[in-house]
């Protein structure tokens, strides 16, 4: 049994079924996909979660394939491999090739010098965060025009609160196995083919023609009445089966009306903050662990415009904004001119997102204060003439879990918990890696874990 359907409990449950494993899925939602939703709306296409995702792993393949749903997908338009940083009011192209980075205009002679003494610094010493790594090997320039950004594209954090051996585990790595990055980059490029891996930045985005939320209605239909949504889940308990054996219950509310469940297993693949409750009678401390992980609000404001009211050709992913330009949006997608069908035709769809661990309280904006600074922030730095004919704003009270130092020992007392407790096992975001790619290496991982468990009892 599983309580949550987001893509981590989907995955779970798609490949328990495939060794064979019965599974039930629980969800207090409507629809599953957790936070990946689409919403589609006279010709504009929003999406509520992840507006896209990285070919990090074949699995997403395999499963496309057995899902029957491998036609649907898209891939993104190759512009979308430029993207913007902006630096003095201005969007700089992120630079994708060495002779692009000695002629960018994104970093001084002194910033680009400083990046190229990077394989010359030594190993750290301990536990640091993001910004104490990356200002160690490549400079402060770097961090503030290329890692503070993109931390906030990713986490919607901030790089001097998030743990680099946690949330950049592959870019710890390569200091650890190799003694710097250069050389990790070259010699890790052979390791991922082996693994048939691609890194991040080498894999192609994709969607669908109908959004992302193609994908855990799919994974939905793959479950059919064993999905079982508006059912909130209450608590998880452990007894003893007549035959000896450990099951559990899970008690949950349905339409108003109480219920239970007994299974052999239960997963918990819910956020931090609710698994926090599910996980108290088992471990007081690791359900304190759970509560003190921050996911920080961030407001999604999409916006739709006539194409001519661009000031700019949108000619790449879009844009971020380091924290040193003191503007109050995180960075803007260029929605429309990634993937087909996100916008009527003759209209552009722009998706900024505000707020963030950078300024938790400009997401907290009414609707109308919120638009506006947007398209004040807009006008600013494309051009944007007028304004929008259409707007929709999604809001996350909590956002994105923070991989924050001490993070790996939380990770670590999740495992001594499902190593004390046979049968209970955790699962999500703020477990393995926050992207959709991870999502689905982390489910895979548990499913093969699990099926293999009750094979040995």
């Amino acid at each position: 049994m599983i309580v949550g359907a987001g893509v981590s409990g989907l995955t779970v449950a798609y490949f328990l079924r495939r060794a064979g494993l019965g599974v039930t899925v629980l969800d207090t939602g409507d629809a599953p996909g957790g936070t990946m939703q689409t919403v589609i709306d006279g010709g504009w296409l929003v999406e509520t979660g992840p507006n896209s995702a990285l070919e990090t792993t074949p699995l997403f393949g395999e499963m496309f394939d057995g899902l029957g749903i491998a036609g649907e997908q898209l891939y993104a338009d190759p512009a979308a491999d430029r993207r913007y940083i902006l630096r003095d009011a201005l969007l700089h192209p992120l630079p994708m090739s060495p002779a692009a980075f000695l002629t960018s205009s994104l970093w001084s002679v002194r910033g680009k010098l400083r990046l190229m003494k990077e394989p010359f610094v030594g190993r750290g010493a301990e536990e640091e965060t993001v910004a104490q790594f990356v200002r160690r090997r490549l400079g402060e320039e770097f961090l503030d025009y290329a890692i503070n950004p993109f931390v906030a594209g990713v986490y919607a954090g901030d790089p001097a609160a998030l743990s680099v051996r946690a949330a950049f585990p592959k870019l710890y790595a390569l200091e650890e196995r190799y003694g710097g990055l250069v050389r990790g980059m070259v010699r890790g490029a052979g390791e991922r083919r082996k693994r048939a891996e691609k890194a991040k930045d080498r894999a192609r985005m994709f969607s669908f023609r109908a959004g992302m939320q193609t994908f855990p209605n799919a994974l939905g239909r793959s479950l059919g009445d064993e999905l079982r949504l508006k059912c909130t889940a209450a608590s998880v308990e452990r007894k003893t089966s007549p035959g000896g054996r450990p099951e559990f219950v899970v008690h949950y509310r349905r339409h108003g009306e109480p219920g239970s469940l007994e299974a052999p297993a239960a997963v918990l693949a819910v956020p931090a903050y609710i698994a926090e409750s599910f996980v108290r009678p088992f471990s007081g401390s690791l359900a304190a662990a759970l509560g003190r992980i921050f996911y920080p609000p961030v407001a999604e404001v999409f916006l739709g415009f006539p194409a001519s009211a661009m000031g700019r050709p949108l000619d790449g992913f879009g844009f971020l904004i380091p924290a040193k330009e003191k503007r109050k949006i995180l960075g803007t997608i260029w929605s429309s001119a990634l993937f087909p069908g996100r916008a009527p035709a003759g209209h552009v769809a722009l998706t900024t997102f505000v707020g963030g661990s950078r300024q938790p309280l400009l997401a907290g904006l009414d609707d109308g204060e919120l638009a506006g600074t947007v398209v004040s922030e807009l006008r600013s730095l494309m051009g944007v003439q007028g304004d929008p004919v259409y707007a929709k704003i999604i809001r996350w009270e909590k956002a994105i879990p923070q991989y924050g130092l001490g993070h790996l020992e939380l990770v670590e007392e999740i495992r001594t918990l499902e190593r004390n407790v046979p049968g209970l096992y955790l699962c999500g975001n703020y477990r393995g890696g926050i992207a959709v790619g991870d999502c689905l290496t982390s489910g895979e991982g548990l499913a093969r874990r699990i099926a293999g468990e009750m094979r040995n009892q």
